[in-house]
């Protein structure tokens, strides 16, 4: 008797696991297709999309350690730095880690290349690796709110050029 509780209660564990929502494969294609947006509209250059899944109220820390409140700040940022130092720039986004904490959050950690840049990177302490492309680690809370997932956190650090990291895929 114990033993057919103890394996139906196996069982039923791993039947709620399977339809646990924070682990479903449409949850991953969502969060992956985030940052095939973000991709997309930073080649472009454009502040909007780029933007387009930023919470009203999230939070951003760039690579200098300056920080901005809300998606109009976002926004603004992303807008600036695509008609500035980043124009005409491509980034490429690889996905290192995916972590669903619940249901409803989820933590994204990405590496970035950004190359194409027309002059030095402007920032003291940001230097380009050897082939000219600015590294980042990207560290992305999201949260879902209404069905969708919109980033509460965005904080992204430079890679120091003696750090090694991996070429994108």
């Amino acid at each position: 008797m114990k033993f057919t509780l103890a394996l139906f209660a196996t069982f039923l564990t791993f039947l709620i696991s399977l339809s646990s929502p924070a682990q479903s494969r449409q949850d991953s294609l969502a969060l992956e297709k985030i940052i095939l947006d973000e991709t997309l509209a930073w080649n472009k250059g454009d502040a909007k999309a780029y933007s387009e899944h930023f919470a009203e109220d999230g939070t951003f820390t760039n690579v200098l350690g300056l920080f901005y409140k809300g998606y109009e700040e976002f926004l603004l940022r992303h807008d600036f730095i695509f008609k500035g130092v980043f124009k005409g720039t491509t980034m490429t986004q690889n996905i290192v880690s995916m972590q669903f904490i619940n249901q409803d959050v989820a933590i994204l950690e990405t590496l970035i290349w950004v190359s194409g840049m027309s002059s030095p990177i402007p920032f003291e302490g940001v230097a380009p690796d050897e082939q000219g492309r600015l590294r980042t680690r990207l560290l992305q809370v999201l949260k879902k709110e209404g069905g969708e997932w919109k980033i509460r956190s965005y904080h992204n650090v430079d890679i120091e050029k003696s750090v090694p990291s991996p070429e994108p895929r």
